[in-house]
């Protein structure tokens, strides 16, 4: 199955580190991301759930919950995790999926051929509150995640789906934003009253509107 932008995510069972779940009623009315780790005990993987314990109040703070998974079986994950909160100094406490019939990866196409018959390869899938899929990022096994860029774009991602504007390139959170082309100036005047700046009658800047 190939997943793309705005498909409805599926819904899942599944055993993980935290018990039995069910995606959806674990997501509730919030967001999720959900990421894929080629095996347990790995060095990349290793550091990329560390780092994701670490940035949890930030999750929290974007009414976001995640939720990782790896082809192996559940009793690996209890002692990879010991592993993981010694050597990054953490706690992981979000779920870790083990999914070692491979059904969630297969599920989300997780597991691309061409780079391995078996183990996933390092994706990550943005979920809205709609259950619809906003984003979805595919490295290859040797190259960990940028943490910094997943929360940029779940920042983009919740502003952009509550207000008219898009967001530039290499954009942060606090920074300017612009005025998407469906909205006419005249409009974008009243309806962002901290000002335009209008560099082209289709490329129009404002503060950030949630600010």
């Amino acid at each position: 199955m190939s997943l793309r932008l705005g498909d409805t995510a599926p819904n899942f069972q599944a055993k993980t580190t935290a018990g039995d779940i069910d995606f959806y009623e674990y997501l509730g009315n919030g967001w999720g991301i959900l990421f894929s780790h080629p095996a347990d005990y790995t060095p990349v993987c290793t550091t990329e759930l560390g780092r994701t314990a670490l940035l949890q109040e930030e999750f929290a703070k974007r009414n976001t919950k995640v939720l990782a998974l790896s082809v192996d079986p559940l009793d690996k994950h209890l002692g990879w995790i010991s592993d993981i909160n010694e050597t990054q100094n953490c706690s992981v406490n979000f779920p870790i999926i083990a999914d070692d019939e491979r059904k969630v990866s297969l599920l989300y196409d997780f597991i691309h051929p061409n780079a391995s018959a078996t183990a996933t390869v390092r994706s990550l899938v943005i979920i809205g509150p709609d259950k619809a899929i906003k984003l979805i990022i595919t490295y290859p096994a040797s190259t960990g995640r940028n943490f910094v860029e997943v929360l940029r774009v779940l920042d983009s991602l919740q502003l952009t789906a509550n207000y008219s504007v898009a967001t530039p390139a290499n954009w942060k959170a606090g920074e300017d934003v612009i005025v998407v082309p469906a909205v006419s100036t005249e409009d974008a005047q009243k309806k962002f009253p901290k000002g335009l700046k209008i560099v082209k009658p289709y490329l129009r800047y404002t503060p950030q509107p949630n600010l």
